[in-house]
């Protein structure tokens, strides 16, 4: 039983407290692309240091249920992004409010994780049949996925209506303020239905991400600090994978076996002890696969794609089919034009 003291959770808090001013800092102007790789190296680097401390503090056995654990939050959490993508394409965020959104979401989303990492570990510590429930619940999760099914929904329209009932929502952005006042009263601006969409989101992937991190490990403190680094790196890794996210389409075969094997194997963990050296290989076997998959893929296909841009193919020539713009959206004068130099979107009454 791996036992940690009181200050090291203190301690952890507040480096985690001053990362997160850091980033804040480094983020004060919105950095390109370049910079937000930087970030996202810096967050995987300091997951990776954690880790280390981790093995010299705690031992070699607690540091491999942490880099289990973290490597499977991370890999999971990749499939927050897409969602993200979706809300802030579907409400039309300005880009400069997108990462004050994604800031605030990220603390948010350590609060909830926090709370449902807490409850889990009661109910691990109080029923014995609570394993079984958690590895039964990333067996479905991983059934779903197999069956081409989604839970990656974006709730966006649902929580505009649960806000309404609750607070009037403006139409209209004010700026980077998540609440405005209109005629005299307070009002919740679009920005504020976008964080509160982005933290239940991300509360949804946790009930198959966090019994995922309890299969490799029951101690409370690895799993939220595997959760933690895991969620602080995505508000760059957003910025550095938004525009490639769809070229990871093994991605979700890779989340089905992942889900598939730590549900199976809380199942039969009273018959089967699969030490925890082995699961850290089985993920990063996984993971790489799905990456390497993905990659085989994208360069089978773009070496099909390859002759069909030939300067003496039809695609090629300025007035071929391919050359005229089509759609409502493509047309100068057109709604699509419209609304992209708007840059916001009204939202409906």
């Amino acid at each position: 039983m791996i036992t940690v003291p009181g200050w090291a959770w203190a301690a952890t808090a507040a480096a985690i407290g001053c990362l997160l001013v850091i980033d804040l800092l480094a983020t004060r102007r919105p950095p390109g692309f370049s910079r937000s790789a930087a970030l996202t190296a810096a967050w995987v680097a300091a997951g990776a240091g954690f880790g280390i401390v981790v093995v010299a503090t705690l031992g070699g056995d607690a540091g491999q249920q942490y880099f289990a654990a973290y490597l499977t939050e991370q890999a999971l959490s990749v499939d927050n992004l897409f969602v993200f993508a979706l809300l802030f394409q579907a409400f039309a965020v300005p880009a400069a409010c997108q990462r004050r959104v994604l800031l605030a979401g990220v603390i948010g989303a350590l609060v909830l994780r926090g709370g449902f990492i807490a409850a889990g570990a009661a109910l691990l510590d109080q029923l014995s049949w609570a394993s079984y429930a958690f590895g039964a619940l990333l067996l479905a999760a991983a059934l779903r996925m197999a069956r081409g099914g989604t839970d990656s929904a974006p709730p966006g329209g649902l929580v505009l209506r649960g806000l309404r009932r609750v607070v009037p929502v403006s139409a209209d952005y004010d700026g980077m303020r998540f609440v405005t006042r209109r005629e005299g009263k307070l009002a919740a601006t679009p920005l504020l239905v976008v964080l509160v969409a982005v933290d239940i989101t991300d509360l949804i992937f946790a009930v198959d991400s966090i019994p995922a991190s309890f299969g490799i490990t029951t101690n409370v403190f690895i799993v939220f600090t595997a959760n933690a680094f895991a969620v602080l790196g995505l508000r760059s890794l957003y910025f550095v994978l938004a525009g490639a996210l769809r070229r990871f389409s093994y991605l979700r075969q890779g989340m089905t076996v992942l889900l598939g094997y730590i549900g199976g194997k809380m199942i039969l963990a009273p018959v089967l002890h699969i030490p925890t050296v082995v699961s850290l290989g089985v993920i990063v076997v996984i993971i790489a696969g799905a990456a390497a998959a993905s990659l085989w893929r994208n360069s089978r296909q773009a070496r099909r794609a390859a002759p069909s841009a030939h300067p003496d193919g039809p695609s090629a020539r300025p007035d071929g089919p391919s050359a005229r713009p089509e759609g409502p959206g493509a047309r100068p004068d057109g709604p699509g034009a419209a609304s992209a130099r708007a840059g916001v979107r009204r939202l409906p009454a």
